[in-house]
């Protein structure tokens, strides 16, 4: 089972100097997947037990979009395992203009990441 979503960072997604945005939103948008996922799968939004692994690979700016690919790759009796992707496939052009932006023709792979999520059997209503 797979999922993308898309969102465009805005300022207030900004953490540091430079308009960057942090890694925690990064992995916000990693946990909005799996609950989406969970629900499609199990018709519940279930917990997230553990990442195993995080990786940043490219810096995300306010003003870029970015679409996260999610997918479960593996099913307990109540576990989930997912993987995550996180590509930027729009990003801005300050230098040209305060409002330009380019849609990228290979979209940038900014982040990428393993984890468990947990659905209690009680809870499981999908078969």
């Amino acid at each position: 089972m797979k999922t993308i979503l898309k969102q465009r960072m805005s300022l207030q997604d900004a953490h540091y100097g430079g308009e960057l945005v942090d890694g925690a939103k990064i992995m916000g948008l990693f946990g909005d997947a799996a609950t989406e996922l969970l629900i499609m799968n199990d018709g519940d939004e279930g917990l997230f037990r553990s990442y195993d692994q995080v990786d940043f690979l490219a810096p995300v700016y306010a003003g870029d979009f970015v679409e996260v690919h999610a997918e479960i790759i593996s099913a307990g009796n109540t576990s989930r395992k997912m993987t995550f992707e996180c590509y930027k496939v729009i990003e801005t052009r300050k230098d040209i203009s305060p409002s330009s932006a380019d849609v990228l023709k290979q979209k940038i792979l900014v982040a990428s990441a393993t984890g468990t999520c947990i659905v209690q059997k009680h809870l499981q209503r999908k078969a």
